[in-house]
């Protein structure tokens, strides 16, 4: 049956995003990957550029462990091992040895009772909170939350919903009071490393507040955290914002292994209680294929290096290498958010001189992402540089260079 009709209601609506200046637009497509060598780090060849080699800003693996060749060989050697897919959902026997020693690893490193895996980070959040958000639930979110946070909260339809501004602690508190007597359980819900900014949420302050105000509810104040873009990057050990903050109290923490650990999927460390509800509960888990076997024993390598002596060296470098960054930027007189974190927005406010930035980037073999209205509010413009640890003192100098020579 033909569905021109509809076909015309999306393409219309297409037109309408790239004249609003909204649509992400084609995808540049990695045709080769030159490891690191020398001075240089690794480099990018585009479809349609020929052999012109590209540093990528753009990247969250943040311990840059991808091309390693001591990971490349875990993988390939648990793939030899147990083939390249799961074969099922976990509960339909699609669970192998290297997925649960994974999760018992995660619980380990985050000092936890247990810890489960899902096939993404994004699917992490929508099971967990659509499973935990009851309709006496009340759900406080900080306004700048990822879209996954937004959207979960949305399907899960809580008896309340109320929105923080940005890492306001005082907004926060008036929102636990402005709750009570009204719903049995709270849901504190909040990035830890807000992906846009770099910044992280107190999550210590956090903790403080809801400890004063959880006696008010019958069934607690819950904190949830997605710390995606922590863990494995931030603090002392890789343990991401609720290490750095030193928070003693987070009841359930969510993370990726598709960004610092290098390989997908997300996860989730709680009590035993928790985890067991989720694993029968949460539809993103029960419906989906997990993460292949190689990917759980790579990630598990991967956190095993982490917890080396060589893993906290390679954190102080990519620590090392931001500050040579941010120290570039604010030298040329930009305006820049800074943190410990690897992410280092530059911030244009101008749609217009974003895309410009971004194509002179593009031109002078530097992928970076360029971040306007709706991903971020209107004036807080910007192009998000990611540090890895594969980069090198030449690379950053070389992109600051780059950048340099921008005349807008």
């Amino acid at each position: 049956m033909p569905i021109d009709k509809f076909t015309k209601v999306l393409a219309n609506e297409l037109k309408e995003l790239e004249e609003k200046g909204t649509a992400k637009g084609k995808e540049l497509i990695i045709t080769k990957v030159k490891k690191p060598s020398g001075e240089k780090g690794p480099r990018f060849f585009l479809k349609g550029f020929g052999e012109k080699e590209f540093i990528r800003m753009n990247s969250n693996s943040y311990l840059g462990m991808a091309l390693r060749d001591d990971v490349i060989k875990i993988e390939e050697k648990a793939a030899e091992e147990y083939g390249v897919g799961p074969g099922a959902v976990r509960f339909i026997n699609g669970t192998y040895k290297p997925h649960r020693d994974l999760e018992k690893r995660l619980a380990k490193f985050h000092g936890r009772e247990d810890a489960m895996i899902y096939s993404a980070a994004y699917t992490t959040v929508i099971g967990v909170l659509s499973s935990l958000i009851s309709k006496e639930t009340i759900v406080i979110s900080d306004e700048l939350n990822h879209n996954c946070i937004i959207n979960a909260i949305r399907l899960s339809r809580p008896l309340e919903k109320h929105i923080y501004k940005h890492l306001d602690m005082e907004g926060l508190e008036e929102q636990l009071k402005n709750s009570i007597g009204k719903g049995k359980r709270v849901i504190v819900v909040t990035d830890g490393i807000f992906s846009m900014r770099g910044d992280y949420a107190p999550l210590d302050k956090i903790s403080e507040i809801v400890k004063k105000y959880d006696k008010h509810f019958e069934e607690n104040i819950i904190t949830v955290v997605d710390d995606s873009h922590g863990v494995g990057a931030f603090g002392k050990t890789g343990r991401g914002t609720e290490e750095y903050t030193n928070a003693k109290e987070i009841d359930i923490l969510i993370g990726t292994l598709g960004k610092a650990y290098g390989v997908n999927g997300g996860y989730i460390t709680s009590n035993k209680t928790i985890t067991r509800y989720l694993r029968e509960k949460a539809i993103t888990y029960v419906y989906s294929n997990p993460i292949t076997v190689a990917e759980a024993a790579t990630a598990l390598y991967v956190i095993d290096f982490l917890d080396s002596k060589k893993g906290k060296k390679r954190l102080e470098y990519l620590r090392e290498l931001t500050k040579r960054f941010e120290s570039g930027l604010k030298n040329l007189g930009l305006e820049i958010i800074e943190s410990d974190h690897p992410i280092v927005p530059l911030l244009v406010r101008d749609t217009k001189k974003t895309a410009e930035i971004v194509k002179h980037l593009l031109e002078n073999g530097v992928l970076a992402t360029g971040l306007n209205y709706p991903v971020v509010p209107r004036g807080d413009e910007e192009i998000r540089f990611q540090i890895n640890a594969d980069h090198t003192s030449y690379d950053i100098d070389f992109v600051l260079n780059v950048i340099k020579k921008y005349k807008g």
